[in-house]
């Protein structure tokens, strides 16, 4: 069947023309005629997993460091510049990267936001410690090369930071207009994380990772397949079983109901015991985890990390307005899941392109949303940072449990998440 977008792309205005056209396409269409089995068509039945990491990961730390020092920056600035990366190991944390800002946001000051989200988090055990780890700081000037190309000079509009390709996703399948597997496998840790800081669960400790494996029918996820969840614990005498008991309230009241069933597979802790963790157990790195800051692999990534970096980098800021689109896409009806994917070019103010995808389920043509929201929402990096405000202190929050799917701030954090340009697109589409 040809679809009433592909009809409209067909019709020219010349009556004749469009005569021959259609009659080509039915020609065509009575001469590949195969059954429906073999039509390609999306998957209604299948499973589906993504994974999360808890705020005490040890890539997670090194976000969050990272992303404190850009609030630092934005708070004393709020036009600074911060590109800074963090690596840490055993009772040890590297910051490196180049700023341009007010001298007032020194070493010491980057070393003190360093060791406050260590306490924070909940580090103090003898490999990995907020007051006893040694902190080195290798953190310089701004290139001047780049900064010619990104600032704003002689009626020229400030440049994108760095090229790059960045994507935004959103979907029907919950109420935050999020893939189900990564929105759930975030909710499970942040209930833990929360449970952990009231003292309600002193045992457990602040590394953890979940994982879950859902079922699609029709379209829609209907259960869990399968879960994995691994938790630190400072008590070494607890037993897979025995952490399976305490985390168990928490898995439940994370997932709807009914979606726990007596078929699910548990895997809690399956090696056994966990009492090393952080980075005494292995070494973190910013960025390191893009797909669990995003979409948990349902949708394409272009690459770039986020955290560490000001909303100058397009990386962060153009990834945020994709999501905004694609959220306000699908929150407008014009689509069930909807990709946007935006590209620029360095020391270049406007998107060299903006692509809508909305994988079959439009219910308007795609090039008809993607001139509707060039129209409505300026896409250059100042234009971004405008409309969404991102000139804030609003960043370390972001740092754990993703960037997407998270309710918008009275501050202006997660200003990425709201819906307010519906009524925009229903003017401009109809």
């Amino acid at each position: 069947m040809i679809s009433h977008a592909r009809m409209q792309d067909l019709v020219t205005g010349n009556f004749a023309l469009d005569c021959v056209r259609f009659l080509n396409v039915i020609t065509t269409c009575r001469t590949l005629y195969i059954t429906e089995k073999d039509i390609p068509m999306a998957r209604k039945e299948y499973l589906f997993t993504s994974e999360s990491v808890s705020e005490g990961h040890p890539d997670k730390i090194c976000d969050r460091i990272s992303d404190a020092i850009v609030d630092a920056f934005i708070k004393a600035d709020p036009h600074a510049r911060c590109a800074v990366e963090t690596m840490a190991t055993t009772n040890k944390v590297v910051l490196a990267g180049e700023v341009r800002g007010p001298a007032e946001v020194d070493s010491h000051i980057m070393e003190k936001a360093a060791r406050r989200v260590i306490r924070e988090i909940g580090y103090e055990q003898d490999g990995f410690h907020w007051e006893k780890a040694d902190i080195d700081i290798y953190v310089h000037e701004q290139s001047a090369d780049i900064a010619q190309g990104v600032d704003e000079a002689d009626g020229k509009d400030e440049g994108a930071g760095d090229q790059g390709i960045m994507f935004g996703y959103a979907v029907n399948e919950t109420p935050e207009l999020m893939p189900a597997p990564i929105l759930y496998a975030h909710k499970i840790l942040r209930l833990i994380a929360e449970a952990r800081h009231a003292g309600t669960e002193a045992r457990l400790g602040p590394d953890a990772k979940s994982q879950l494996t859902l079922r699609y029918v029709d379209g829609k996820p209907v259960e869990v397949a399968s879960l994995v969840l691994s938790t630190q614990h400072f008590d070494g005498s607890l037993t897979s079983a025995d952490i399976r008991e305490i985390v168990t309230p928490y898995i439940t009241a994370a997932l709807p109901e009914g979606w726990l069933t007596d078929k699910t597979i548990w895997h809690v802790n399956p090696t056994g015991k966990f009492v090393i963790g952080g980075p005494d157990g292995d070494a973190g790195l910013t960025g390191r985890k893009i797909i669990v800051d995003t979409y948990g692999g349902a949708a394409p990534h272009g690459g770039g990390a986020f955290s560490g970096k000001d909303p100058t980098k397009v990386d962060r800021s153009a990834a945020y307005v994709s999501r905004y689109l694609a959220k306000n896409v699908v929150a407008a009806g014009y689509a069930e899941k909807c990709s946007i994917q935006l590209a620029y070019a360095i020391g270049v103010s406007e998107p060299l392109s903006l692509y809508v995808d909305t994988y079959g389920t439009g219910s308007v043509r795609d090039s008809v949303i993607e001139k509707a929201l060039w129209d409505i929402v300026p896409l250059t990096p100042r234009g971004i940072r405008t409309h969404l405000g991102l000139n804030k202190p609003i960043y370390e929050r972001t740092a754990a449990y993703g960037h997407f799917g998270r309710e918008p701030d009275a501050d202006g954090g997660f200003s990425w998440e709201k819906t307010d340009i519906v009524d925009s697109l229903h003017k401009a589409i109809g």
